[in-house]
């Protein structure tokens, strides 16, 4: 029990603030409810897809095929699959994780999967041709290449200062998981 409250702490003070804030202020409190359940509506929806198509990844991908393709020595290959893989998903960024996740167990290198997170969080395909429609092509084409420098610069130096034992530790724990 004692190890439930440890873990669930954060989330038991916020369901304890948002039935205080109910008490003293109904509207507040409503409109808190309405937007959770909206929140875990949109997740259902996204989340039990994901699911689906990480089972089949496990499965139909094996790991010295993911590791020719993303990992350590991958190269260019490798970080250009990272980017595509990541800029033609569809989603909100937290299901990006899992994918991730299911990457590291399968041999792919640190560097290549926070390359995916990167380019699924900021160089989208849709919000690529949304930019480009809405603000311009030059905009678009400026923010996506600082956008894609930054996503290498951040995922080499996570790659280049994370020691092998940290870098076997985070696979260590994602296995376990």
């Amino acid at each position: 029990m004692k190890k439930f409250l440890i873990r669930y702490r954060a989330f038991l003070i916020l369901l304890a603030v948002l039935a205080v804030m109910s008490v003293f202020r109904r509207d507040i409190g409503a409109a808190s409810v309405k937007n959770i359940w909206s929140n875990v509506r949109e997740m259902l929806g996204v989340i039990p897809p994901v699911f689906l198509l990480l089972g089949l990844l496990d499965v139909w991908v094996d790991r010295q095929t993911m590791m020719m393709y993303t990992g350590p020595d991958s190269g260019l290959k490798g970080l250009l699959i990272a980017f595509a893989l990541g800029s033609a998903a569809a989603g909100p960024l937290y299901a990006a994780f899992p994918v991730a996740a299911v990457m590291l167990k399968k041999g792919s290198s640190i560097r290549n999967v926070f390359i995916f997170i990167g380019a699924w969080s900021t160089t989208k395909i849709p919000m690529l041709t949304f930019e480009a429609i809405g603000l311009g092509v030059p905009f678009m084409a400026v923010r996506l290449c600082f956008s894609m420098i930054g996503i290498l610069l951040i995922a080499g130096c996570i790659d280049r200062f994370l020691t092998e034992e940290e870098k076997e530790k985070i696979c260590r724990i994602n296995s376990e998981n």
